[in-house]
């Protein structure tokens, strides 16, 4: 049995992509895991890495960019096919002894005795149910085809939080247990002077990041109101976002700094797995303004204020309160900043190592 302690050494491969918050994740995951004392290689699929993500990535460890598709990228599965053969290839010369996907489609067709960890966060089959209902068009049911073999090929599941979980039984059936990490920031609480702004950051070409809601609202509101996010898509994907303050697509440092400055932090989303934009903007002292949603509910009820997602006139009528209250808008940020400690790179790590342990454990555990 893998005890406590003896992950140090044990080498890891996580996949990652540069499009959205799972670089953030992994990389705060990989630094972790490094001062745990695991050895870490990272292997990047899709739009590749700006240079700045580069450099940020080679100073956290391995990288390893692979000239392969994510899963949403592409039309048809047959582009999938390189994958299981790339990941062999890196499996055998780095001495991988543990595989962690974050794209559990990544693990179908894949042949591997080393044990197989499968994060979800997010996909084209749970984000479809979310927005439009009911199955697939047939020229998408790949998606869930090749996610459901991903998931039952995973030794151990895991999910960023209790709603997704559910989401993903609901949506593929009998899968096995799914366990839950959530993520986390290592963002410090620098005191900053809270300024008259409001701030959004997101994925704009998404339209489960619910930009339209926010566009609604802001052209009414007496306090300047920032979205920065990307507006264009991998696939040409376009935001129609026209009034705001849009910023475009930032670096982190720069989004991190307007969070410092913001006095609330607006997240409309209707899809939203985790929330990892609204974790920072708390961490930075933010009063946090959310969609009513079921992720939002597990990890700020108490500590946020929610809003209809498809009520432009709920998110100006709650934002018109924390405008004209100064001091509950102050209390708000308080309490948000509070509940984010919750969410620590400490606790992430502790708890992936865990898993880790029980992957391995079962991979060494005699036959019956």
């Amino acid at each position: 049995m893998i005890k406590t302690g003896e992950i140090s050494g044990k080498r890891v491969l996580i996949t990652l992509d540069a499009v959205g918050g799972v670089w953030r994740f992994t990389l705060d995951l990989a630094r972790s895991l490094k001062r745990g004392g695991m050895i870490v290689s990272l292997a990047g699929f899709g739009p590749a890495p700006s240079e700045k993500q580069a450099r940020e990535a080679l100073a956290v460890d391995k990288l390893i960019w692979l000239d392969a598709p994510l899963d949403w990228t592409t039309d048809s599965r047959a582009a999938l096919d390189e994958i299981p053969p790339l990941l062999k290839d890196i499996i055998a010369r780095e001495r991988i002894d543990i595989l962690h996907l974050n794209l559990p489609s990544q693990a179908a067709g894949l042949e591997t005795n080393i044990p197989t960890i499968a994060m979800s966060h997010s996909c084209v089959t749970t984000w479809f149910g979310t927005m439009r209902g009911g199955d697939l068009p047939s020229d998408f049911a790949w998606h869930y085809d090749i996610n459901r073999e991903g998931l039952l090929r995973a030794d151990i599941i895991v999910a960023p939080s209790h709603s997704h979980a559910m989401l993903l039984k609901k949506t593929y059936g009998d899968i096995g247990q799914v366990s839950v990490v959530y993520n986390a920031s290592d963002l410090h609480d620098d005191a900053a002077e809270k300024e008259t702004l409001i701030l959004s950051a997101g994925r704009w070409w998404d339209e489960g990041k619910n930009g339209r809601v926010l566009e609604l609202s802001a052209a009414n509101l007496r306090w300047p109101f920032f979205f920065a996010g990307a507006d264009e898509g991998p696939r040409g994907e376009h935001t129609g976002l026209a009034q705001g303050s849009r910023l475009g697509q930032l670096g982190h440092d720069q989004i991190v700094d307007l969070m410092r400055r913001a006095a609330i932090f607006v997240s409309p989303s209707r899809y939203e797995p985790f929330g990892l934009a609204a974790l920072e903007a708390a961490r930075c002292g933010c009063a946090l303004l959310l969609s009513d949603i079921p992720t939002y509910r597990e990890l700020w009820n108490g500590a946020a204020v929610f809003a209809d997602p498809a009520s432009p006139e709920d998110f100006l009528l709650k934002l018109e309160e924390l405008i004209s209250d100064r001091q509950a808008t102050a209390e708000l940020a308080a309490r948000s900043q509070r509940r984010s400690f919750d969410y620590s790179e400490q606790h992430q790590a502790s708890e992936m190592i865990a898993l880790y342990q029980r992957a391995l454990a079962r991979a060494q555990a005699p036959a019956e």
